[in-house]
């Protein structure tokens, strides 16, 4: 319980760091030569810049959901030149792990050095621990007016969504046992629910979406891939899990996170600025052939649904 506390301590307190630094005064609408920014009401969660705002609002969470299940269990109907590396790297390596996890779980100490260890590191990735310090995020940007916090808190609660359906079914399918003594079988479709890890799956995806939204701070991943690592390694090492069970759920949560970062984050002001533009700015022509601006749609990516 001891060494709970101060992981869980620890992590409140890097979090906290990294979301400080991050801070940004909030700033009232202006008036600009003639052209007045459109007055804003207040609400629970205020519109965030573009550059840090999401585009989810708490109540778009479940229909959300559903887009994202439907995109994750039709993923294999779209393989396509660019990502079918990934399809055979992570196909391949699974296929070999396959082969190979009853010879490996044989191999395996009932005990070893690591297994005292293992059981905490898997108590970090589990729902008990996992969504709690999530929820840090959200409730550290709410109380210091982060909006990147904030953001990090409700797409990190969405991947974690995601994930536990994700997992969930394929654990309903695939009746896997687990490979908790030396000899025991871990054939599929002989019951039980040890196909893909749950453990690794949402760590990775959390890890991911916090890599994603503070890649300036270069700790942050680190420090975000090597917990996600140390749970996936945990569950191998305390014999919770077949290697082939860690890595499929570790891959799957990566890129779960990694998508709902990018179909549910505004645009950022480096990659996507143009295009942003695009999308809300009209611009017309004069009769001289200069440009005009004809109207312009900036709307609260707190208030809008998403469409993809």
């Amino acid at each position: 319980m001891r060494l709970q506390c101060l992981v869980f301590i620890t992590f409140i307190t890097v979090a906290t760091t990294a979301l400080a630094q991050d801070a940004q005064p909030a700033s009232d609408p202006q008036v600009s030569q003639g052209t007045q920014t459109p007055e804003i009401s207040k609400t629970e969660n205020p519109p965030e810049p573009e550059a840090h705002g999401s585009r989810l609002h708490w109540h778009d969470i479940p229909k959300n959901v559903l887009h994202d299940e439907k995109a994750i269990f039709t993923s294999p109907f779209h393989i396509n030149r660019d990502n079918a590396k990934w399809w055979l790297l992570f196909g391949g390596a699974t296929g070999i792990l396959i082969a190979n996890d009853q010879r490996i779980s044989d191999a395996m100490p009932q005990k070893n050095v690591l297994t005292r260890s293992s059981t905490w590191a898997s108590r970090l990735g589990a729902d008990y621990s996992i969504y709690p310090m999530w929820g840090t995020f959200y409730l550290v940007g709410k109380a210091g007016n982060n909006p990147r916090a904030r953001d990090t808190g409700r797409l990190g609660i969405e991947a974690l969504i995601d994930a536990d359906i994700t997992v969930n079914i394929l654990k309903l399918v695939t009746q896997r046992p687990r490979p908790e003594n030396q000899g025991d079988k871990v054939a599929f479709f002989s019951g039980g629910d040890a196909f893909p890890s749950g453990h690794s799956i949402k760590s990775w995806a959390l890890a991911r979406v916090a890599a994603r939204e503070f890649p300036d701070k270069k700790f942050v991943p680190i420090l975000a891939y090597s917990a996600a690592s140390a749970v996936t390694v945990a569950r191998v090492a305390g014999r919770r899990h077949s290697p082939s069970d860690a890595l499929v759920g570790s891959a799957m949560g990566f890129f779960i996170g990694d998508f709902v970062y990018r179909h549910h984050h505004a645009p950022s002001e480096k990659s996507n600025a143009l295009s942003w533009l695009s999308n809300h700015v009209d611009v017309g022509f004069n009769v001289g052939g200069s440009p005009r601006l004809l109207s312009t749609t900036v709307p609260n990516p707190l208030q809008r649904s998403l469409n993809y």
